[in-house]
């Protein structure tokens, strides 16, 4: 549990050090999340990793490793 928290804050440091406006960035977070929850409300499976994380997780990796959009 602490090491999940630990890599969720370095993945939060990481994506507000990429933006360029960390308000704006801040803010990207929570509308994307609040839109993952709804979507995924019909999805029990992934109840366990809060659509706040996944959406952190996920804008993380678009930033670093854009060829994944790509592709």
């Amino acid at each position: 549990m602490i090491k999940r928290c630990n890599q969720m804050m370095y993945k939060t440091e990481e994506l507000l050090k990429l933006s360029n406006n960390r308000y704006k960035t801040t803010i990207q977070i929570a509308n994307r999340a609040k839109r993952k929850k709804y979507e995924d409300i019909d999805i029990i499976d992934n109840s366990l990793v809060k659509p706040i994380v996944r959406t952190i997780l996920e804008m993380v990796d678009e930033i670093i490793q854009p060829e994944i959009i790509e592709h």
